[in-house]
């Protein structure tokens, strides 16, 4: 087990490192590489913010006018937030449908479908792309998805005026800061959920009946709605609102879809008898649908699928289906594919359905008033909703097409005017020509060929509009991966010459130590300079020079190490094969571990796998090691088939005191049999790196009783600091006093323990879990306890390695069992040891994932700090929080540290190759950001990626804190185990 040499070093030429030129040289280097470390993921960290969240707004595009007679005079648009398709579609259980007017709108006098909304699927991106026809600004992730950060164009902007009610949290998004508009909403307390949420739909109903009515007394607003190119906006909030709190199944939820139908009737009704002129076009449709749990924002069927029914001046009437539709290849934003079939239940089949993206709903609003479309608008013109002739039907497709190609061109131009190198999107190089050909075919009459040519025209040009949001994209994501390429390359070589060793002529002649290189310092300072210079000419934002200079840093100081690399590569290569593939298996095996840690982060499951598999694996290597030692083996085998439970767990924790009380129990009698083991063994070689007692002693007497007793104490303040919480509603202060004190003073105690491995790994764990218990609600205070005994399985394995290398008289042990107390003296890495830092890292991972994630309900759950504070104190409740998530991770640190010293590693050599994997992650996740999905999605997939990348920061945090812990430890020399019998 002990392998070949890290890069195949000679175990038997291994020398521990002294207090040399060379060991001056890597501490002065490791100081600044830290520094360059933190700051290169600190800025390769906000480079996601260049690549995937610029905004795709421009401004400075002319508005496109339809050329022809407007189809409606006013356009009434009702939108029922968070109505689902089919519960707006389908009969209830007596077989009544829920929606009867609109319904017989759909069968007599106007056009449906269903509008397919993209994710993520909630009310402001929802609104926005019916009202502005384009979909989530990436960007708004930076004002925390609760507005808008570009000024954008709607409908609203392009009518006369726009008379608009409804939700506070909708409304004032497109009216506030336009002046021809007349809106009001109700106040925010209105939206309680302990009530039936309907109201406020006739809220809104009452808003606008009562504008018709004053319009009687007042001529001017008379006037203004007999005006042209009118519209009326309501908000009707009470399906989103009732499907939050009772789920969409339920009796409310359905009795409100009856009452947004009954709303369209009595609009519909009151337009017809106040204007009576047959110019008023209705949209009725749901910005998004509704879970059956009652949620929204991702891209199921439930949320994207919401109703559109059209009808008025400028509409089609109902035909009946007349063939059938092939699958054409063609698909809407939330992925659903054209032509899918309409459910029976729904009674619908016979009559045609036209669905629509959400974003097409902004142009067939603005056709049917006559007005422009909106200039940000993606939306193409569905024609199937249009009563027009052939030449209009051309006509409003051309301006649709000119609209979204006005947007592409002032994109291009942007970018032309701040690109040396400007690569134009080839397609649409010549569509001057092309639009000249649609002219004359409409002059010519010709007008299915114009209308095919629009299309293809209108495609070109929303594919151009994806190229130039993307167009950095190329240059960015290789200067960063190269970036973080070399970063890797670095530490390799850092490692290489720190912490390994060489054997035979390498090592003697060929092993060339850092000095000057002044041409590739010249070389890189002049690369660096001029591209600079190029980003500068191209007006590139600041942190695009950060980046370059990050990478062009990294790669010259790799090629100021070119001798050394170069001699590596020779040394390597006269290696046998068998050596080679040793090399290369471990970095496969390596690969294969941290690329189920990726995705581990999307599927906690994966952990209770590899448990289950490692435990086993444990069981039969541990055998075959120490064949007489089959409870030890037994023991590795449960306690890692133990904590895969975990991971199977939910992520939001459910209260229950009495699982955390047995949990201090369990806790106590891993330490009291922890202690027992190192009491009975004494004698026993295999024991004796981990418990030698006569050497070590405790710096405090009955260290373990007080030990027990304050994790004993503190089991007991779990319940009676809640009951009296609950039924008194406060906390005692005699209650508050004790857990203070229990927690503060039980995580001292470590201090004053035996310096041997398993006598302070004990204490630790003994003294850490106070605090912890204190902190838990539920099953995590087991976590706890499980995730101890893989510790325990961990230092057992590794103290086996090194027992059974002892036996067999391995020279590497030689190197391995320190003659003197001192940190200094440690062996060369190996190759072997790799196993180190990979086991760490699986097991970090699992202590941030085995009870949820950094993100989730569980880790923050805000009753965890009810036994300390009470009192509303944001700093002091987020640090009691963060505390709680940092004590497992200071158990693993402290378990690898003392592992660093048993087998006799230099810990800083471990800790870069804990980042090299780390950073091997972070390319992976850096690929993973996403800027399309639910606002959870997105968030998730931005966070994995910080946190993996903050790991060079946060490992060394933990590190210098647990150091406390750590630094004294002391393992047995080999002659003072010399002595010992087995």
């Amino acid at each position: 087990m002990t392998g070949a040499g890290f890069l195949f070093s000679d175990p038997t030429k291994s020398v521990t490192i002294t207090a040399s030129r060379r060991t001056k040289r890597v501490k002065a280097k490791e100081k600044w590489l830290v520094v360059l470390g933190i700051i290169l993921h600190a800025v390769y960290m906000l480079s996601i913010f260049d690549i995937y969240f610029k905004t795709p707004i421009v401004h400075g595009m002319d508005p496109v006018v339809p050329r022809l007679a407007p189809p409606a005079k006013r356009l009434v648009l009702l939108v029922a937030d968070g109505l689902r398709a089919d519960k707006f579609f389908e009969p209830d259980s007596k077989g009544n449908f829920r929606a009867p007017f609109l319904r017989n709108v759909i069968k007599q006098r106007g056009r449906w479908g269903v509008s397919h909304a993209r994710p993520p699927t909630e009310s402001r991106p929802g609104h926005v792309s019916i009202i502005a026809g384009f979909y989530e600004d990436p960007s708004a992730v930076l004002k925390g998805w609760k507005a808008n950060p570009v000024e954008f164009d709607s409908v609203f902007n392009r009518s006369h005026h726009t008379f608009s009610y409804g939700s506070p949290d909708i409304v004032p998004i497109f009216c506030s800061g336009l002046p021809h508009s007349t809106w009001n909403t109700y106040p925010h307390e209105f939206e309680d959920f302990a009530t039936d949420a309907s109201f406020l739909d006739e809220w809104s109903f009452d808003q606008f009946q009562n504008l018709l009515q004053k319009s009687n007394e007042d001529q001017k607003l008379q006037a203004l709605l007999q005006h042209d190119q009118l519209v009326i906006f309501l908000h009707l909030l009470g399906c989103d609102s009732n499907g939050h709190a009772h789920r969409p199944f339920s009796p409310i939820y359905l009795n409100n879809v009856k009452v947004v139908d009954s709303i369209a009737e009595r609009v519909y009704n009151l337009f017809e008898d106040y204007f009576k002129d047959n110019q008023t076009a209705y949209v009725f449709t749901a910005d998004h649908g509704m879970s059956d749990k009652g949620s929204h924002g991702d891209g199921h069927p439930s949320n994207t699928d919401t109703p559109l029914v059209v009808w008025g001046a400028g509409v089609k009437s109902p035909r009946p289906i007349t063939s059938n539709h092939l699958d054409c290849g063609f698909r809407f934003v939330d992925d659903h594919l054209h032509d899918s079939a309409t459910p029976k239940e729904w009674g619908l089949d016979g009559i045609e359905r036209m669905d629509v993206n959400q974003a097409d709903i902004a142009p067939l609003m603005s056709t049917l008033l006559g007005v422009p479309c909106p200039v940000n608008s993606v939306g193409t013109l569905p024609l199937g909703y249009f009563d027009l002739i052939e030449g209009e039907e051309v006509e409003a497709l051309l301006a649709n097409t000119k609209q979204i190609l006005n947007q592409f061109l002032r994109k291009s131009q942007l970018k032309e005017s701040h690109s040396l190198f400007f690569r134009p999107f080839q397609p649409l190089r010549h569509h001057s020509s092309i639009l000249e050909k649609i002219e004359q075919l409409i002059v010519t009459r010709d007008y299915k060929g114009a209308m095919k040519l629009s299309e293809d025209l209108r495609s070109s040009a929303l594919d151009g509009l994806h190229y130039f949001q993307t167009y950095d994209w190329t240059l960015l994501m290789t200067v960063v991966t190269l970036g973080y390429i070399g970063w890797m390359l670095y530490l390799v070589i850092h490692v290489l010459q720190s912490y390994a060793s060489f054997t035979g002529n390498f090592a003697k002649k060929e092993l060339i130590v850092h000095r000057e290189n002044n041409f590739w310092k010249v070389f890189g300072c002049l690369f660096m300079g001029a591209f600079f210079l190029l980003l500068l000419m191209e007006h590139a934002p600041p942190l695009y020079h950060a980046y370059a200079a990050m990478t062009i840093f990294l790669w010259t100081q790799i090629l100021r190490e070119h001798q050394f690399v170069k001699a590596l590569l020779k040394n390597l290569f006269r290696r046998k094969s068998g050596d080679i593939g040793k090399l290369l298996a471990s970095c496969l095996v390596s690969i294969c571990i941290l690329e189920v840690l990726v995705y581990s982060f999307m599927d906690r499951k994966l952990y209770t796998w590899c448990f289950m598999i490692t435990g086993v694996v444990a069981f039969f290597c541990h055998h075959h090691l120490v064949p007489g030692r089959l409870g030890v083996s037994a023991f590795m085998w449960g306690a890692c088939w133990c904590l895969s439970i975990f991971t199977l767990m939910p992520a939001e924790i459910p209260d229950n005191t009495e699982l955390v009380v047995a949990s201090g129990a369990l806790i106590i009698v891993i330490g009291i049999v922890a202690r027992w083991l190192e009491l009975s063994n004494k004698q026993n070689k295999y024991w004796l790196f981990l418990v030698n007692q006569d050497i070590f002693k405790p710096k405090l007497p009955m260290l373990l009783h007080l030990q027990v007793f304050f994790v004993g104490l503190s089991s007991l303040m779990v319940p009676l600091s809640t009951s009296h919480r609950t039924e008194k509603q406060e906390l005692l202060v005699l209650h508050q006093l004790i857990n203070w004190t229990v927690a503060g003073v039980s995580m001292l105690l470590p201090l004053f323990s035996a310096p041997n491995v398993l006598a302070r790994l004990n204490s630790l764990f003994l003294g850490l879990a106070p605090p912890y218990l204190l902190l838990s609600i539920g099953y995590e205070a087991v976590f706890y306890a499980t995730l101890g005994l893989v510790l325990i399985t961990w230092i057992l394995f590794e103290n086996t390695i090194l027992y059974v290398s002892k036996r067999n008289g391995s020279s590497t042990v030689v190197d391995v069992v320190q003659e003197k107390f001192a940190d200094e003296h440690v062996r060369s890495l190996q190759l072997s040891d790799i196993r180190i830092p990979l086991t760490f890292m699986v097991l970090f991972n699992v202590a941030f994932f085995g009870t949820g994630n950094f993100a989730s309900i569980a880790s923050f759950e805000i009753s965890s700090v009810y036994r300390f504070i009470t009192v509303f104190s944001p700093f002091l409740m987020a640090a009691l929080l963060i505390f709680k998530l940092f004590i497992p991770f200071m158990l693993v640190i402290c378990v690898f540290s003392a592992i660093t010293k048993l087998i006799g590693l230099p810990r800083l050599g471990c800790y870069y190759l804990v980042i090299l994997f780390s950073d091997v992650m972070t390319i992976h996740f850096f690929f993973l950001v996403k800027n399309t999905g639910s606002w959870m999605e997105i968030g998730n997939s931005i966070s994995h990626f910080g946190i993996v990348s903050a790991q060079v920061v946060f490992v060394l945090l933990l590190f210098a804190l647990t150091n406390t812990y750590t630094k004294d430890i002391k393992i047995p020399s080999s002659s003072s185990l010399s002595c010992k019998e087995v």
